[in-house]
Order: structure tokens, then C-alpha cells, then sequence
């Protein structure tokens, strides 16, 4: 095993930990672990962070599974380069943090919601690092879908959780990151 699996492997056994140790949205008592697709460097990027100008970066309403809105700012665009062909998504920040670590993306795709070895329907999300600012509006981001996770909405009822925008549906089956149990 590489340091890239050993990497996955330990990021997600620390988040089983948490969970198991109550902190998460399941009952302790009756979990034993998520489920994961197979850790895949295939399935990692690092890729220009087409940032929108300030005055651009609007703020943007994102639908939740209870009918209400959370706001975010569009931050820029990732373009990736999926075994289908390049897709585009959005990426979002809260409101009025200018200089962000990460970036939040929500996504759907093909495992959206499938029967068999499938995510949950509403989506996965993927928080991104930027890993270097460049100069003017850009950065690299590290968006690696072998972190992607299910909402606590996945879980249970009393969660408020943003869906993705039907600019981040992806027609592509993204066989990378947490799958449902």
C-alpha cells in the first residue's frame, strides 16, 4: 500500500471515530463504520481555480433537503478532468471569508442515488484545499474525490443540508469517497 491509500485510509478511520465516539449524526451504539469506494489516487486533482472577480462572486442561495435556503458565495470554477471528459463545477465559500483555506463543492453524480453500491441521492460534498495562491484571482485547489462525504441529512431527519446546484450534477459515475451503507 502507497502513502496516498495509507493517507485515505487514515482520514477515514479517524472520521469512523468520530462518529463512533457520538459525534456525528448516528447512534453510537449501533454504528460500525461508513462505507467507502476503494481508495483511488485516479480520482484526486490538483487544478486551477478559476476564481470569480470579487465583484463578481455573488452571493448564491443553495437549495437544502428542508425547502429552505443557505446562502454561499460562488467563489470560482474548477475544471476537472474526469474519465468522461472535462466537467466544470462551482465552487462555494461562506459569506465574508475572502481568504479561505478551502472550498466547499457540492456534487451529484451517476452514484447518485443508485441501488446498487450507490451514494446518497441528494449528493455528496467535498471540501478542497487551496493549496497555493497564485497572483491575480487565482489559486490550485486539491479536489480529491476519495474525501467526498454524505451529508448528515444521509443519516437521519433533522439535518438542514445545501443540495448541489444543477451546474455540479455530473453525468459521470464517481466511483471515489463515501458510498452509502
Amino acid at each position: 500500500m502507497g502513502l496516498y491509500e495509507e493517507a485515505v485510509l487514515d482520514f477515514r478511520n479517524r472520521k469512523d471515530q468520530h462518529f463512533a465516539a457520538g459525534n456525528g449524526p448516528v447512534d453510537p451504539k449501533s454504528f460500525h463504520g461508513l462505507r467507502y469506494f476503494a481508495p483511488d489516487e485516479s480520482w484526486a486533482f490538483t487544478v486551477l481555480l478559476d476564481r470569480l472577480p470579487q465583484d463578481e462572486g455573488a452571493e448564491f442561495p443553495l437549495e437544502t433537503n428542508t425547502g429552505q435556503t443557505r446562502v454561499m458565495v460562488r467563489y470560482g470554477q474548477v475544471t476537472l478532468p474526469l474519465p468522461g471528459g472535462e466537467r466544470t463545477l462551482w465552487v462555494f465559500t461562506p459569506p465574508g471569508d475572502e481568504q479561505p483555506a478551502r472550498v466547499f463543492i457540492p456534487f451529484r453524480d451517476a452514484t447518485s442515488g443508485a441501488a446498487e453500491g450507490g451514494t446518497y441521492g441528494a449528493g455528496r460534498y467535498l471540501d478542497a484545499a487551496l493549496d497555493r495562491q497564485l497572483g491575480g484571482e487565482g489559486a490550485l485547489v486539491r479536489v480529491d474525490f476519495n474525501l467526498a462525504y454524505h451529508p448528515y441529512c444521509a443519516y437521519g431527519d433533522g439535518w438542514t443540508c445545501p443540495l448541489p446546484p444543477r451546474e455540479n450534477w455530473l453525468p459521470d459515475a464517481v466511483t471515489a469517497g463515501e458510498r452509502l451503507p
